[in-house]
């Protein structure tokens, strides 16, 4: 199956995004990198949002809004997304094009290293419906952690960039980014928590429910 091939067929398939059009030429503006979900995904993103009812949302990993935009446009009345970013320029952009996009009302970006605001609301004991994980691929297993710490029945847990550029399947990338993303992807497989699916289009995406 040539999965290129697919995934060009599938974008052929939808009308340009505009707004997200705007957000990755921001991003190219700031010479920020370009790793924002692919458009496939952040479409996958506003359907599990609004298909699971999700009114509380933790985005690990903001960059400059472009999946926080895909998530809070699945938000329902009275829903919030909360972001964690560990850059402040990153963080402002995200603000801005959240802001543009109509979503400054129900949405946060929070600066700060995610496992440290991660702890910090374990410690207020919040919780959260959906979870979207896509920040360092090191800590990756950290912060799936941790959101089994804030997760409930039911909550859903997302990790974008499972294949992570080929890294994760390539036996002799050894790095830390390599590693990490190899330990989430065989947690969120085997995790008795959890059951869960791994998407091989695009860059790969992992999608988990956390067992009742």
């Amino acid at each position: 199956m040539d999965l290129t091939a697919g995934v060009r067929y599938a974008e052929e398939l939808y009308s340009a995004d505009e707004p997200l059009e705007d957000v990755l030429a921001s991003i190219r503006e700031k010479g920020m990198p370009e790793i924002s979900v692919s458009p496939g995904y952040g479409r996958l993103l506003t359907l599990l949002v609004r298909m699971t009812g999700a009114k509380q949302v933790l985005e690990i990993g903001a960059l400059g809004g472009y999946s926080g935009i895909c998530l809070a446009r699945g938000l329902t009345e009275g829903g919030r997304l909360l972001s964690l970013e560990l850059r402040e320029d990153y963080a402002a952009l995200a603000r801005d094009n959240l802001k543009r996009a109509g979503f400054e009302a129900c949405t946060e970006v929070r600066v700060g290293d995610a496992r440290e605001q991660l702890d910090e609301l374990i410690r207020e004991g919040r919780s959260f419906d959906l979870f979207f994980i896509d920040a360092d691929k090191v800590y990756a297993p950290d912060y799936l952690d941790k959101a089994l710490a804030l997760a409930k029945p039911g909550s859903v847990i997302i990790g974008d960039n499972a294949f992570y550029h080929g890294k994760a399947y390539n036996p002799d990338n050894q790095g830390p980014g390599a590693i990490g993303i190899r330990r989430f992807n065989e947690r969120m497989a085997t995790d008795s928590r959890l059951e869960s699916t791994l998407l091989p289009a695009y860059d790969g995406m992992t999608i988990a429910r956390v067992k009742g």
